[in-house]
């Protein structure tokens, strides 16, 4: 099933500022939320949808990166994202904020979402690597295996920072809510603030029996193996966004994101112009005078084209889709050769002379209409 926009999910326009972004997720997240639409599983996914939605477009790079190639540009939300890997805590750890009051359980109104979803969730750090790829990776599509040193869950406790099984104990400050609440009187009347509790930072347990292998922390520093699907037709720079694959989170929190930018490697012949390959031929001159067949690299291995007789340098040959696709659409580039023609540098005497006696021939002379075409080349090419 097709992805949809994420602007028609949050129903705002292509040019919406972040503010309009803001208002539209809110306005969704509450018509969507779980405690108004109990049992629900459509309301759910649509909640779901709609925190996809905000993760990309609230953040300027990936709403850059998702406006120029679409669901492949993002490829975190397009592997998942929310939708897929993350949890309804998950989604109001990061964005339950953004809701205000409306679901406060201090005003009696959705006490479920208040009760279960108030403690705070940790959230690992987001790695970024490089990844190398050929014009024939680009051309086609890969699948890479990197190797990434990163925090993981700690394996001796599981990622819970306890050794054994009654090694927490709930806080006496917040007693397991995470949260600490407290009433104010103002001209308005009384209003109820909440705050991360400082005995526990959010978490609602007391470690009693910190691991021996992680001191607590429940992560540990370890090399992983990482599988990365790249889109065919990516560009240099281009960051691809695999949610869940960064470092792990203290005891059992959500893990950040690996960010995967690519390198592009030059080709030893062929030259990339956005979806369209260069090459730039050099004939001899019998071959541009009397035509000529030859071989040129592709991306494929090798393709033969003939070369008419009386060809001019700064001609252009057109191979069709020969060269790279443009990533989340379809439609493929094109190879462009480039002709340029060898004016021999030293020519033995034989040589000189049976060139003098064409020298003046006519045919040897260019037309007023190749000279123009070539000035025109020539124009364009410092324009």
């Amino acid at each position: 099933m097709a992805k949809r926009d994420y602007y028609e999910i949050l129903e705002v326009a292509k040019t919406a500022t972040a503010e309009e972004i803001k208002k539209a997720y809110r306005k969704k997240a509450i018509q969507f939320h779980p405690d108004k639409n109990p049992g629900d599983k459509s309301a759910e996914e649509k909640f779901k949808e709609a925190a996809e939605a905000y993760s990309v477009l609230s953040d300027e790079n990936k709403r850059a990166r998702y406006d120029q190639f679409g669901h492949a540009g993002v490829g975190g939300a397009a592997d998942g994202g929310f939708g897929g890997g993350f949890t309804m805590d998950d989604i109001f750890s990061r964005f339950g904020d953004l809701f205000g009051d409306a679901f406060s359980g201090g005003f009696g109104s959705f006490s479920n979402f208040s009760e279960g979803r108030q403690r705070s969730v940790n959230r690992g750090s987001d790695l970024r690597v490089k990844v190398k790829l050929t014009l024939k990776e680009i051309a086609t599509g890969v699948e890479k295996k990197l190797k990434v040193k990163k925090y993981i869950a700690c394996p001796h406790c599981h990622g819970s920072g306890a050794e054994g099984s009654n090694a927490h104990t709930t806080c006496n400050t917040c007693h397991g809510r995470g949260q600490v609440t407290r009433v104010i009187n103002s001209m308005f009347g009384q209003m109820q603030t909440a705050s991360v509790c400082p005995n526990c930072h959010g978490e609602g347990k007391i470690i009693t029996n910190k691991c021996t292998q992680c001191y607590g922390e429940g992560i540990v520093r370890d090399e992983a193996i990482v599988n990365v699907n790249i889109p065919k037709g990516v560009v240099e720079g281009l960051q691809l966004s695999l949610s869940g694959k960064g470092n792990a989170a203290r005891r059992g929190g959500i893990p950040g994101d690996l960010l995967v930018v690519i390198e592009e490697e030059s080709h030893p012949e062929l030259i990339r112009d956005q979806q369209d390959l260069v090459y730039n031929l050099v004939l001899t001159f019998p071959q541009a005078a009397l035509g000529a067949t030859v071989e040129v690299p592709t991306l494929d291995g090798k393709a033969k084209i003939q070369i008419e007789a009386g060809t001019q340098p700064g001609k252009v040959l057109r191979l069709r889709n020969k060269g790279l696709p443009l990533i989340n659409h379809y439609g493929t580039g094109d190879l462009l050769i480039r002709v340029a023609v060898y004016v021999p540098e030293n020519l033995s005497k034989e040589q000189r002379d049976t060139l003098t006696r064409f020298a003046d021939d006519s045919n040897f002379q260019p037309s007023a209409a190749c000279k123009e075409n070539l000035f025109n080349k020539f124009k364009n090419f410092f324009s």
